[in-house]
């Protein structure tokens, strides 16, 4: 037992006897590592699928890197990413034209372990954790009346219904994997600048989404609006529910519109990050 204690001993204060602590902020971008089908493209001729990542785009994150060694080191990270536009629905026919596409707005966490391979050349890797943060679908959508319904509203043929709304998807916690490696260009005892390629490996499963915004206008053929927020926020036009909810199973007999399916979303990516360390203690092993 007095051994174990000595050992201990010895450890902690060779480790205490280098410490040092290191603060990173960085901007990068990421593109999509490894697409899946999120949508697709739509028109008189073909129908073409399109693949992505939710993870694709631009980020910032601030790290903090405690160095037991010369060589080894724990890092706590967060982040926010700011998603590009991903393709989820696209449609182009002479009656229907349809323009969707999701985002994502996420917040992250991950904390890794740090080796210094050389004084310059690092890698890192550990968990991911989306912290919070939404997938933001923005839809725009334009349906031709058919002579019919013209005639029940009244208006010329090839007038037509413009709905525009915003719905944001929320997700369960997940649970990803994150690795990096980088290169430290050394400025003077205290700051460097780095540059790292990232990865990400993390999908979200979907919990619930809600309509934040809606609205349906009845236009004319020379665009001219005859008929302003026909249906609102307020008054959902058949066929939409302000809030929808995400299960594993599903009855056949459910009739409960706002029920869908549970689906996996992918964010993995793979990115360069580009940034700036502090260092508030640089010592040598006692």
């Amino acid at each position: 037992m007095k051994q174990l204690f000595i050992v201990f001993a010895a450890s902690l204060l060779s480790a205490t006897s280098y410490a040092q602590f290191e603060v990173s902020v960085s901007t990068g971008y990421a593109v999509s590592s490894a697409g899946m089908k999120l949508g697709e493209s739509t028109n008189s001729v073909e129908t073409e699928n399109s693949y992505g990542s939710y993870g694709e785009g631009a980020n910032v994150q601030i790290r903090g890197t405690y160095f037991f060694n010369e060589s080894v080191g724990v890092d706590l990270g967060f982040g926010y990413l700011y998603g590009t536009d991903q393709t989820v629905s696209e449609i182009d026919t002479p009656s229907n034209t349809v323009d969707a596409v999701a985002r994502a707005r996420a917040f992250g966490a991950s904390t890794t372990i740090v080796y210094k391979f050389t004084n310059n050349f690092y890698g890192r890797f550990g968990a991911l954790l989306k912290l919070g943060g939404k997938t933001e679908a923005v839809v725009s959508s334009k349906s031709v009346f058919t002579e019919d319904q013209a005639n029940a509203f009244g208006v010329p043929q090839g007038s037509y219904t413009q709905t525009n709304y915003v719905e944001d998807f929320h997700g369960h916690f997940p649970l990803g994997f994150v690795g990096a490696l980088g290169y430290k260009f050394n400025l003077n005892d205290n700051l460097n600048l780095f540059v790292e390629a990232e990865y990400y490996g993390i999908s979200l499963k979907r919990k619930d989404s809600e309509i934040t915004e809606f609205n349906t206008d009845i236009v004319l053929p020379d665009g001219t609006v005859a008929v302003s927020g026909f249906y609102d926020i307020d008054n959902l036009a058949p066929g939409y529910n302000k809030k929808t909810t995400y299960v594993d199973n599903l009855a056949h007999n459910e009739t409960d519109e706002s029920k869908k399916l549970s689906q996996k979303v992918p964010y993995s990516s793979f990115g360069i990050n580009f940034g700036i360390t502090y260092k508030f203690k640089s010592s040598s092993k006692n």
